[in-house]
């Protein structure tokens, strides 16, 4: 179970301030480009969900949710990740139980994040992991709502 109350310091809603992939090598990138939008939110009750996505998203042509062309549903799963679910907080990282997922393959599986907490800032981040054949650490800021 997470800690629950002021013992948690995840609990809360948070902005994302910044996302960035390094490479072993050192190389940056930015996934959802270099100022994506965000928010994360832990209950005390032991749910988080998070969406992030491209702050330059287009809209589709026809203004409906269902109606979008192929083309623009890809080109808006491509800008957008989120998911949902419980979590456990264990002092140096997180555990995201993930429920709910854009990504299916994530569905039903576990996300673990180190974390950092100092004042109103929070800073996850993965261990390395092979993202499209290249290792690679991902590391978001977030802000305290």
């Amino acid at each position: 179970m997470p800690i629950a109350g002021k013992s948690n310091p995840l609990v809360g809603t948070w902005r994302l301030l910044s996302w960035e992939n390094r490479s072993a090598d050192g190389t940056i990138s930015y996934p959802l480009g270099p100022q994506p939008v965000g928010l994360i939110i832990y209950t005390d009750d032991g749910y988080m969900s998070v969406a992030i996505m491209r702050a330059d998203r287009e809209p589709f042509a026809a203004g409906d949710l269902l109606a979008g062309s192929s083309e623009e549903k890809a080109r808006a799963a491509e800008s957008y990740v989120s998911y949902c679910g419980r979590y456990e907080f264990r002092g140096d990282f997180v555990t995201h139980h993930v429920e709910l997922s854009l990504f299916p393959n994530w569905s039903g599986i576990d996300q673990e994040r180190l974390v950092a907490v100092t004042g109103d800032r929070l800073t996850l981040r993965t261990r390395p992991l092979l993202l499209n054949g290249i290792e690679q650490s991902a590391r978001l800021v977030w802000e305290r709502v």
